[in-house]
């Protein structure tokens, strides 16, 4: 049966849906275990673990943007509000006066430390605990396959976003690399 008005027949709508109930549930778990925890939103939680990952603790903020998904704009104000809580600073690039890195303090180190356990509590109950290992490794599987900006199997590659683009350092496109 296809959805009037759509392509998508009601198990692949179905489908659909489902991935975003469970993202939005695990999303609103997770959240809401930080803030009851830590005082820490999970979008906070997000940069400083990039940042903990990071060498240096520092990250270009172009960098970080792409790192936690959000726009150049939406990062600019989660980090002013960081800064203020003493978990990051801004410093200058050495290299380039209009670059920016964004670098993890001894607090928000400390804060990350604290909220970790948190964190991967909620992961463990909200996902790991309800998957065996065969699910384990086919949700690893279907979610490599989508997080991947590859076009499908005898697919259009504009539909996975076309062409490879390089970006200049404040992140706009370039000229498209050529395939490979």
């Amino acid at each position: 049966m296809t959805i009037p008005g759509g392509s998508l027949s009601a198990e692949e709508l179905a489908v659909w849906r489902a991935m975003l109930r469970a993202q939005a549930r695990i999303s609103r778990r997770l959240q809401a275990d930080l803030l009851a925890e830590h005082d820490l939103a999970l979008a906070s939680y997000d940069v400083l673990t990039r940042l903990g990952e990071s060498a240096g603790g520092r990250l270009r903020m172009n960098d970080l943007a792409d790192r936690v998904l959000l726009s150049r704009s939406g990062l600019t104000r989660l980090v002013d509000r960081m800064q203020r809580e003493g978990l990051v600073e801004r410093e200058s690039c050495a290299s380039d006066a209009r670059g920016l890195y964004a670098v993890l303090t001894p607090r928000g180190r400390a804060k990350l430390d604290e909220a970790g356990p948190t964190y991967r509590r909620g992961v463990q109950d909200s996902v790991l605990s309800r998957l065996d290992e065969d699910d384990l490794r086919t949700l690893a599987h279907v979610m490599g396959k989508l997080a991947d900006d590859q076009p499908p199997p005898g697919g259009d590659p504009s539909a996975a976003g076309g062409r490879a683009v390089t970006t200049a350092w404040d992140g706009t496109p370039c000229a498209p690399r050529p395939a490979p």
